[in-house]
Parts: structure tokens; C-alpha cells; sequence
């Protein structure tokens, strides 16, 4: 049976975690896609969103949270998609790299959700057969 590897808790925390200190250590690009809707300072926007992202790697890469942690990544997932909306309609007259670039990150979100709901499911752990079947549960 082929065999392709799941989507893994580790690497979706890490990925969070990643993201997280970006928002924390150089905010200033972040800033840029605040949506103006949002009321406030748009840097502490950017801080609450990286300290979130900070939250949800340590969820998803503690078994007892792991479940509630996808849950919430997979929300906040779909809750920064304006942001990335935000961001391609303000580069739309950058140069056509650039554009490209940034528009190829909207429909990237959907697998976002997907990988956190599927964290969430089942741990992230183990691999999957070619038919769908768990193929080395523990």
C-alpha cells in the first residue's frame, strides 16, 4: 500500500510558532494589511495576532490541547484571511512578481484550514494510505 505522510502537528505548531515571532520581532510589515475596519492601533493588532499564533503553536504541540488547538488555528486561519484580501488589493500596482506572489497566498488559506481541522481530528500524527486508511496508528 502507498503510503503519503498526514499533515503533522509539529510542523502546523511550528509553522504558527514561526509566524508568531515574525509578528513580534518586525511588525511593521504586518501593520500594512491591519484591516482599517479594525478599530485601534494597527500594531496592536499585529502583537495580538502573533501573540495568538504563539498560543496556538503551544496548543497544537501539547497532546492535551491539540484538539481545541487546531479548532482555534483553523478559525484564526479564516479570521486573517481579510488581511491577505487586504494586502493583494493594496500591492495591485506593485510590480507583477510581487502581485503574483501575494495573490497566490489567498487561495493557500484553504489548505491552512484544512491541515489545522485535520490536526484537530486526529493529532497530526501517523500517515495515510493510498485509500484513505490510517496506515501506522499507534
Amino acid at each position: 500500500m502507498a503510503v503519503r505522510p498526514r499533515p503533522t502537528a509539529g510542523r502546523l505548531a511550528a509553522l504558527l510558532a514561526g509566524a508568531g515571532v515574525a509578528h513580534l520581532a518586525v511588525p511593521k510589515p504586518f501593520d500594512a494589511i491591519v484591516p482599517r475596519a479594525l478599530p485601534g492601533d494597527p500594531r496592536t493588532w499585529t502583537y495580538v495576532s502573533g501573540a495568538v499564533e504563539l498560543g496556538l503553536a503551544a496548543a497544537i504541540a501539547h497532546p492535551r490541547t491539540r484538539r481545541l488547538g487546531g479548532l482555534a488555528a483553523a478559525g484564526f486561519f479564516v479570521a486573517v484571511f481579510p488581511a491577505n484580501v487586504k494586502m493583494a488589493h493594496d500591492w495591485r500596482h506593485k510590480p507583477a512578481p510581487l502581485r503574483v506572489a501575494v495573490q497566490a497566498r489567498l487561495p493557500l488559506q484553504a489548505p491552512l484550514v484544512w491541515w489545522a481541522l485535520r490536526v484537530a481530528v486526529d493529532g497530526g500524527r501517523g500517515a495515510v494510505g493510498a485509500d484513505g486508511a490510517a496506515a501506522d496508528r499507534p
